[in-house]
This record gives C-alpha cells, sequence and structure tokens, in this order.
C-alpha cells in the first residue's frame, strides 16, 4: 500500500508548478470552506499572538495561511520527482559558503529552524555543499506508515538524510567516527509533551514550553549553530539564509542558543505571519497548569 501510494504522489509531482498551484486554489476552497480545518485554533492563535491587529487583519492573515498551506503540501509532492536544476530555479541558498567554510575548519554543522514557509524543501539545501558532505533533517516518524514512507522519499530525493530523533545520536557519532562532514537541521519550535518541557519562554505573546533537545545534542557534539531562516518573495520562490548563532556552543549559558532560536524565529514571523504553522495547537499546555500537576527534581519532570 505504500508504495501504490508513492506511485500515485510521484504522479502527481510531475506536473508543473502552475497546474500544481491550480489544484492548491482547489484545496484551498475545499480545506478552508468545507472541511473549515481547524479553521477556530488558527485564529485563536492568530489572535492571541497579535493583539495589537484587527480583526480584518487577522483574517487576511488567516486566508493567507490556508492558501499556503495548501501550496505547502503540492511543494513538498514536487520533491518526489523535482531535478536539482528546476529546483535551483524556485530556490534560493544565499550562503552556503560559510557552511562550507566551518567544514574547511573541521567544525560539523547544526542547523535549528521553525515551521516557517516550506521546511521540507530544506532537505535539499546539500545541493549546494560538496557531495561528500552528508546534509540531514531530523524527524519525528508519522503515526501512518503511508505518509511516513512518502515523506521519507520526498526528503531523500536530492540526497538529504532522513533520520528519526531517537536516531540522531547514533548518525553522529558514525559521521563522527569515519570522518563524514554533516549538517543535521532540527526543527525546534513543536510543542514538547509535560514530561519533557524543562524550559518556557515567551514567544508570540505567550509563555511558551519549548524543546532544549536540539541545544543538548549540539553542545554535546560542539557543532557550529546556525538559524535557518526562510522567506517567500513570491510564490513559488524560496530564499534561504544561514544566520550564525555561534560556532562555541559551550562557551554560552545553558538555554542560550535555544532562547536566540526564538527570539530570531519571532522576528521572521512577524515579518510576514501568513507563512507559519498555526494550525498547531502549541499553546494548549500551560505554565500554570504545569505547576499544578508536575515539578521538577534532578532535571526531570515529576508528577506531584
Amino acid at each position: 500500500m505504500s508504495k501504490l501510494v508513492y506511485y500515485l504522489f510521484y504522479a502527481l509531482s510531475l506536473l508543473p508548478f502552475g497546474m500544481l498551484y491550480a489544484l492548491s486554489d482547489c484545496f484551498y476552497v475545499l480545506v478552508y470552506h468545507v472541511a473549515r480545518y481547524r479553521r477556530s485554533i488558527v485564529h485563536e492563535n492568530l489572535s492571541t499572538a497579535f493583539p495589537e491587529k484587527s480583526s480584518e487583519e487577522i483574517l487576511k492573515i488567516e486566508h493567507e495561511f490556508f492558501h499556503w498551506l495548501c501550496d505547502y503540501f503540492v511543494e513538498a509532492i514536487k520533491l518526489l520527482s523535482i531535478s536539482e536544476k528546476e529546483l535551483r530555479r524556485h530556490f534560493t541558498i544565499t550562503n552556503s559558503e560559510e557552511i562550507e567554510a566551518c567544514f574547511q575548519s573541521g567544525q560539523n554543522v547544526a542547523a535549528i529552524l521553525g515551521h516557517y514557509c516550506n521546511w521540507e524543501w530544506l532537505s535539499t539545501v546539500g545541493i549546494d555543499l560538496p557531495k561528500e558532505r552528508k546534509m540531514g533533517l531530523i524527524y519525528k516518524p508519522l503515526s501512518s506508515d503511508i505518509f511516513d514512507y512518502l515523506f521519507i522519499r520526498l526528503r531523500s530525493h536530492l540526497g538529504g538524510v532522513p533520520v528519526p530523533k531517537n536516531d540522531i545520536l547514533r548518525y553522529l557519532v558514525k559521521y563522527r567516527k569515519d570522518g563524514i562532514m554533516n549538517f543535521f537541521g532540527y526543527i525546534s519550535d513543536q510543542a514538547p509533551k509535560w514530561e519533557d518541557i524543562h524550559l518556557w519562554l515567551p514567544f508570540l505573546n505567550h509563555d511558551t514550553p519549548v524543546f532544549t533537545g536540539a541545544e543538548r545534542i549540539m553542545r554535546k557534539m560542539n557543532n557550529a549553530v546556525y538559524y535557518v531562516e526562510m522567506s517567500r518573495p513570491k510564490r513559488g520562490q524560496y530564499v534561504c539564509t544561514y544566520h550564525l548563532i555561534t560556532k562555541s556552543p559551550s562557551s554560552l549559558p545553558e538555554h542560550e542558543i535555544t532562547r536566540r532560536f526564538f527570539a530570531m524565529l519571532e522576528a521572521t514571523i512577524r515579518r510576514n505571519p501568513s507563512y507559519y504553522l498555526w494550525s498547531h495547537d502549541r499553546w494548549k499546555r500551560t505554565h500554570e497548569e504545569f505547576d499544578r500537576r508536575f515539578k521538577v527534581e534532578h532535571g526531570r519532570v515529576l508528577e506531584r
């Protein structure tokens, strides 16, 4: 079944961008007006993140978000068959030479990013680096085996290495042992489970629980750490820019990398809110409920 679904989506990916975006416009009508997919969550998230905006401004962002979300889906599917030449016409990577300079100095790189613009396309940034480099994206396996297989295929089509989050240290240790320079991306703005909450930060007008596991790995591996910012100048065009956070993670206070990342991500989102993943219910866990139900002892989160 997984392969059958893959072949169906592969056939869809062969369509030119113009036809894919026409399909996306149809999907928008179905998703927004018919299925009303997570509209209440999106509206609540936008309204509480931007209390200074009028209801008309919030509604405009809401419509733009759902248009982009449908574009995200067809653009992701396009990765199943897109050639490197065609991808370069739609995706600009501005400063890969900084990443290669880290490799030349003997330091591996960690990229930290959020669910902004089409993060699936970031699995292809290795096209701008020498072929012997390994570029991977750490992900949480999907509950559906069919769609998990599909996303593994699209993330690896142009040389990306998709790695389940629980396996990343094994990969990093092996690459270091084998002398393979590598560059892995950590999507770090998901909502952690209660037992994984070790830090709360102000983010988009909310007291927000955040993951700190990526930072711990970066410190352990002594990676150069970059924030990966994506922008979308127009439909069908993305730009990726690397912003250095630190080349010496152990020199920073604990959680400082995570704090800087969320500050930089918020600045990106505020410049154009439409391309953030507002359909995720990331503020369903509150600090007040956490303090009432849990306590932290010796770095572990325990129920009271």
